[in-house]
């Protein structure tokens, strides 16, 4: 693995400025967060660096601004949130640079903390404008990036300010850096993937980038029925990428050719209108799908191959569910299988990495996200690390 520095590398910080971008991107309602597993992810991070005396300056966004202030997209909105989780009282800087910033830095004693306003108030910061990147580096004494959500982005504050400061690893990027790399940078073989979702074109470069680099391809969800369809199936109404067979072939072929198995369902759960529980629910053969019916889920015989393949396996990365899971009982594959993914982590036979919004989602219904050697809350960064992408603000702190 490209070495980095972390928080481990830093001398003597105390009353140094620190400059720390994490994700504060919280979903609201009703003027606080419903979710603040961002900040509990960033939390080990910032009281580090407050306990060593530093002063830490927060950088984060807040929607979509595009480039103008947005009195309803201030990081003051999250201010409080912030404050309740980290126990700390922190000062609101309506500014990202200039002397607004530098007169804050003046009044905040060594280990306190200053937010920043939301840094897509500016244009810079979304094209990476060097001017813009190196007028907020003129406050900061060290760069800190804890937001591996947001590393997918070349920002002036994801990927700018990591050539104008002395960089480092937060110990969120850290820990999600290290996982990745034990999933499909240097993993332990037999390597399976799981991949779920509606659809193939979301995730083609993901698929490719995966038969030459795991053992086992497991295919859930609507993307399963596009490849049953390739192979002949009749998929009935199921949701189905028709004019993406020849696609789905190639991939099966560049498997073949890479000595990449790919799983797909021979039994699964179908019905005739998708709602919970509805009457013409049925389990059969994928060669025994009726014209009116939706294939919703992979059957039990299915689902219990593929937990005797993820016993001959030592590594498993994991994205999207295998049916469609947010309804019962089309949740009961991927719940299944993640039971036995997460007991196997807990042997310690199998080291498993899953992220993507759908599959912390379905881990959380399964009750085993914490049974799991890392779940990344990442959506589109560890999407693209999945597709075999440099991400812009990893690349910029490699040494």
């Amino acid at each position: 693995m490209t070495s980095f520095k972390t928080l481990d590398d830093l001398g003597d910080v105390a009353g140094k400025v620190a400059l720390v971008r994490v994700d504060l991107n919280l979903p609201m309602q009703d003027g606080s967060a419903t979710d603040v597993t961002r900040v509990e992810a960033a939390k080990p991070t910032i009281l580090e660096l407050t306990e060593k005396g530093a002063k830490v300056l927060l950088l984060a966004h807040f929607g979509r601004p595009k480039g103008q202030r947005s009195s309803t997209m201030s990081t003051s909105f999250v201010q409080g949130d912030v404050e309740k989780v980290l126990g700390k009282e922190i000062m609101f800087i309506p500014e990202v640079m200039g002397p607004v910033v530098e007169q804050s830095i003046g009044i905040l004693d060594n280990g306190d903390i200053g937010l920043l306003d939301n840094v897509r108030f500016w244009p810079g910061e979304e094209a990476n404008d060097p001017d813009f990147a190196k007028g907020i580096a003129e406050n900061g004494d060290f760069y800190v990036n804890d937001a591996f959500s947001a590393a997918h982005r070349a920002h002036a504050s994801t990927e700018g300010l990591a050539h104008l400061l002395p960089a480092y690893a937060g110990r969120a990027m850290e820990a999600e850096l290290k996982a990745l790399d034990a999933a499909l940078g240097n993993p332990e073989p037999p390597v399976a993937a799981v991949v779920g979702g509606a659809k193939v074109s979301t995730k083609l470069a993901v698929l490719e980038n995966l038969v030459g680099r795991v053992q086992h391809l497991i295919i859930g969800g609507g993307m399963a029925n596009t490849f049953l369809a390739a192979r002949g199936v009749d998929v009935g109404k199921s949701l189905c990428e028709h004019d993406l067979t020849d696609t789905a072939n190639r991939i099966m072929d560049q498997a073949d050719h890479a000595g990449c198995t790919v799983h797909l369902p021979y039994d699964v759960v179908v019905a005739k209108e998708f709602a919970a529980n509805p009457p013409s629910l049925r389990t059969c053969n994928v060669h025994e799908v009726g014209s009116e019916e939706m294939i919703l889920d992979i059957g039990p015989q299915a689902v219990e191959a593929l937990a005797d393949v993820l016993k001959t396996c030592r590594t498993l990365v994991w994205n999207g569910p295998l049916g469609a899971f947010e309804t019962s009982p089309f949740d009961e594959a991927t719940v299944t299988l993640a039971k036995t993914a997460a007991a196997l982590t807990q042997d310690g036979s199998l080291v498993s990495v899953a992220g993507g919004g759908d599959t912390v989602a379905a881990l959380n219904q399964a009750d085993v996200a914490g049974d799991f050697t890392y779940v990344s809350t990442a959506g589109g960064a560890f999407l693209e690390w999945m597709e075999g992408k440099p991400l812009p603000g990893v690349e910029a702190l490699k040494g």
